[in-house]
């Protein structure tokens, strides 16, 4: 899986660098555009070196030639807004105190996954005598903790991963203003951001970031049309033959559909004041995480009878709903405020 990622990555940062013109990308697609073939020891050094050929995470080709040639930290300082007398002849930013914290995460999640992750199988969801006698409220709520308490596998594999890439010197994003040095370029989650979500996109935005990047670049910023849609199908492929995987993703076009034509349609509504915002977020982080849960069941059940027999038992609630949401709000005329300011955008032209 991840050397399908870096295959294509390189590919399509090969073809930005060759055979197309400046004038057609991106600023993105020309930052890492790739102007000559790498040998083949570059290539196979960049698909199969030790330090991501297992777990990941995929990363620009660019910044591992620039690592390898040991010109990947000055690269990064240079990049920072800062750069010049106080950190330009100063010692280089050391990932120690990031590896520890990482691996301090790592510790946590390896025993969150040993006691909470067997006290709360996933399987326990499509127990036929579980899902006859327990109320639907009791199945949504050992549904929710069952998702929680999967997590951690994923917390820790995907740390201890960017933490063996920044132990190797690998991985420097940026120093900041006090010469703060954050070693996040490769990571693949923000914990904080997963677990406070307050929505499908920030969750998602947030979780296995580096195959995000990797879906957004080769496929949502190429797609000439049905850019969402597509995006979500290649994920699946890309995860595998499982059936769960795609009820997973193809559950997520319809929700994230809805969401967005929910965030655009209501939430004007509940920015009057802070404590209307707030409770606004504390709805949206609800429903986000129980969102997320109906979502990714299929992809941890992974077969089609146990997928069938959850969202049965969850009589298909939120397919039903947010189908039902995106046809609503996406042909619902325009809240005023946004129509007065597209009226004075048209005059305006």
């Amino acid at each position: 899986m991840i050397i399908a990622q870096k295959t294509t990555t390189l590919a399509f940062q090969l073809h930005d660098g060759i055979g197309q013109k400046a004038d057609d990308l991106t600023v993105e697609q020309r930052r890492l555009a790739v102007r000559s073939k790498p040998s083949l020891l570059e290539y196979l050094s960049y698909h199969l070196n030790f330090m991501s050929i297992l777990v990941g995470p995929c990363s620009n080709y660019k910044d591992y030639t620039e690592f390898i040639e040991g010109r990947h930290i000055q690269s990064k300082l240079a990049e920072s807004s800062h750069i010049g007398n106080r950190f330009g002849s100063g010692p280089e930013p050391s990932p120690v105190g990031a590896v520890i914290n990482k691996l301090l995460i790592c510790a946590i999640c390896l025993f969150l996954f040993m006691t909470l992750t067997k006290a709360f199988p996933i399987t326990y969801n499509t127990d036929i005598e579980f899902i006859s006698q327990a109320s639907f409220l009791t199945r949504l709520t050992y549904s929710f903790f069952s998702i929680q308490a999967a997590r951690p596998k994923f917390y820790f594999a995907w740390t201890f991963a960017d933490a063996i890439n920044n132990a190797a010197g690998y991985g420097l994003k940026c120093v900041d203003g006090n010469g703060q040095a954050s070693w996040d370029l490769i990571s693949n989650l923000n914990i904080w951001e997963i677990e406070t979500a307050t929505s499908f996109k920030m969750f998602i935005d947030n979780w296995n970031i580096q195959t995000g990047v990797w879906l957004k670049r080769v496929c949502y910023d190429r797609a000439p049309r049905y850019r969402t849609v597509l995006t979500f199908v290649l994920s699946a492929l890309w995860h595998g033959v499982y059936p769960g995987y795609y009820f997973t993703f193809l559950t997520a076009i319809p929700i994230t559909l809805a969401a967005r034509a929910v965030r655009k349609n209501v939430r004007q509504y509940f920015l009057s004041s802070a404590a209307v915002k707030f409770n606004y977020d504390v709805l949206t982080w609800v429903a986000t995480q129980f969102a997320i849960c109906y979502t990714v069941m299929p992809f941890l059940l992974l077969a089609v009878e146990p997928t069938m027999q959850y969202y049965r038992s969850m009589y298909f609630h939120l397919h039903i709903v947010s189908v039902l949401t995106a046809i609503i709000l996406l042909f619902k005329s325009p809240h005023p405020y946004q129509a007065k300011h597209s009226n004075n955008n048209l005059q305006g032209k």
